[in-house]
């Protein structure tokens, strides 16, 4: 077994407790969006960029109270060297948005990964995942009287549960215009604009300025 299967069968486990906002359905899809936009990149390294997909979610915050805990229980179960070890990190830590807080995504791994993960969380798909959070947490589906924060903190980000439309306007009508790569960047057009659509017709069938 090759250290991507082993790394697989141990985030399997740890993907199956989560919600299906980041069950491993997610993990497959933004695999399959990396892979995508590597076909575009020949330069990149395949092998990273699994290794990243695999585990960028398994120490989600969101889940887990103990920072980096389950991604490095995992990591110290690869055959990796330290070089890709350090490789594989840079790359996740450029992953998450934090509220706009975001690492700088200095190669073109950190860069893919981030593009097919934000790719997953807009659109179709990424309409589907923010209310299934929202409802894995209790949340209102659209709460007219709240105000989107464009100014966060990455504490302010984490904690305040707004509802899930909120969600929409401090983060993912964002994300397009962050792409990293040109194959990203083509790929968030017709999402976004599907997101829009999604919001007008929301305001439509509510009657509220959404």
């Amino acid at each position: 077994m090759n250290s991507i299967e082993q790394c697989e069968n141990l985030v399997k486990e740890v993907y199956m407790h989560f919600d299906a906002s980041h069950d491993f359905q997610h993990i497959e899809r933004v695999r399959k969006n990396a892979f995508d936009i590597a076909d575009s990149e020949p330069s990149a390294n395949r092998e990273i960029i699994e290794l990243a997909v695999l585990l960028h979610d398994v120490s989600d915050p969101k889940y887990s109270t103990e920072e980096k805990l389950e991604e490095e229980r995992i990591i110290k179960q690869l055959n990796l060297s330290d070089e890709k070890i350090a490789h594989v990190k840079e790359v996740i830590k450029a992953v998450s948005f934090s509220g706009g807080h975001e690492v700088e995504a200095k190669t073109i791994e950190a860069k893919i990964v981030r593009d097919a993960d934000r790719l997953d969380a807009i659109g179709a798909v990424g309409i589907a995942r923010t209310f299934a959070f929202g409802g894995a947490k209790g949340r209102l589906l659209y709460d007219a009287s709240e105000t989107p924060r464009d100014n966060m903190s990455v504490e302010e980000y984490r904690t305040k549960e707004t509802a899930s439309v909120t969600h929409f306007y401090e983060k993912l009508l964002k994300l397009s215009e962050g792409m990293q790569t040109k194959k990203g960047k083509e790929l968030a057009v017709e999402r976004h604009a599907f997101m829009e659509l999604f919001l007008q017709n929301l305001r439509k069938e509510t009657g509220e300025q959404l």
